[in-house]
């Protein structure tokens, strides 16, 4: 494991005239080297980060009946509880539990004419004996939506683009990804995979992580660099999409999460900044000192292609990790299955 560590970047600096530029070249350059950085100064109170950890060790001090009451297999959008042991990343079983919420809307029309990934939108599922959890992430959620805008208006301009060059993908109808995750200690000879190794298949993630518990490797030349909490930061990382827009000069870096040690665990909160489902991600004609360095679009972990239409990389990823979902609703998307 090599001894690097990740960038540290200020978000206040963006909204200096004095800086704005200079935030933009480093935001740039720490996502072409690295893909992943810290982030400082974003503006998430520490009450309201504080709130969103005691609220998810809450969650995951219910009863089990409870959790398994809103089990995702219960829902056909991918939703809810996933109990130790459900989710799978490269066909390998993660050690972690969660619960998976996206955006509050109406289940999207579904069949033969129409999308398949139209299945991903649809209610949550709330856990009855916690209110405060819906609470307490939609909070997260906004906020959390308004850093990541910030963060894509810089990149924008640090890849010679107009400031809005994103926004249109977005529009009303974002399909945001939150998840809640616990994950236990292992057990005596058992896994070490908290998450296996994968890149993210959205735009960006912003992730926060519980004080003082660490796991979390991102990829570096070929290494494993390890990426503790730092304090009031966010860690954040880009996703499939911009390494699509920007013809890999941005590229979606692979990470995984090691299992704690026995008698320890870890909670972590990431938010995942998607477009709408039916959107196609622009690809940027980049200034040519950029584009020399753009490496093209690789194939994603499970050896299948990138696209710019999001929804069909957010549905082939949902399907592969939870099989069970498909099983209960989906029997169909089953050609999907594996792999990621």
């Amino acid at each position: 494991m090599t001894s690097l560590t990740l960038p540290v970047l200020d978000l206040s600096r963006a909204d200096d005239p004095a800086t704005a530029e200079a935030f933009a070249t480093a935001l740039r350059e720490a996502t072409h080297d690295y893909g992943f950085f810290y982030l400082v100064g974003h503006g998430a109170g520490r009450d309201l980060t504080r709130r969103v950890i005691e609220v998810a060790r809450e969650f995951f001090a219910l009863p089990e009946q409870d959790k398994l009451a809103i089990e995702n297999a219960r829902s056909p959008h991918f939703r809810g509880y996933t109990r130790v042991g459900g989710e799978l990343t490269q066909g390998k079983v993660d050690w972690r539990e969660q619960i998976d919420v996206g955006p509050e809307r109406p289940a999207l029309p579904t069949g033969p004419e129409h999308p398949a990934y139209n299945v991903l939108q649809g209610p949550n599922l709330w856990p009855a004996r916690l209110p405060e959890l819906r609470e307490v992430v939609t909070a997260w959620n906004t906020t959390m939506g308004g850093i990541a805008d910030r963060l894509l208006h810089a990149w924008a301009r640090s890849l010679g683009q107009a400031e809005d060059v994103f926004d249109p993908a977005f529009g009303d109808e974002q399909a945001t990804l939150t998840k809640v995750v616990r994950y236990p200690g292992r057990a005596g000879g058992g896994t070490q995979q908290g998450v296996g190794w994968h890149s993210d298949f959205g735009v960006l993630t912003l992730l926060l992580v519980e004080p003082g518990r660490r796991g979390l490797q991102v990829e570096y030349q070929g290494e494993a660099l390890d990426a503790p909490p730092v304090e009031d930061a966010l860690i954040v990382n880009i996703g499939e999409m911009l390494e699509w827009a920007t013809d890999g000069y941005l590229r979606a870096t692979r990470h995984r999460v090691l299992a704690p040690e026995p008698g320890t665990d870890r909670i972590s909160v990431p938010y995942f900044h998607n477009p709408s489902l039916d959107a196609v991600f622009p690809r940027l004609e980049l200034p040519s000192e950029l584009a020399a360095q753009a490496a093209g679009i690789a194939l994603d972990p499970a050896e299948d292609e990138i696209r710019g239409e999001y929804g069909y990389n957010a549905l082939k990823s949902r399907v592969r990790a939870h099989p069970n979902v498909v099983d209960a609703h989906h029997q169909h998307l089953r050609e999907l299955v594996g792999g990621r």
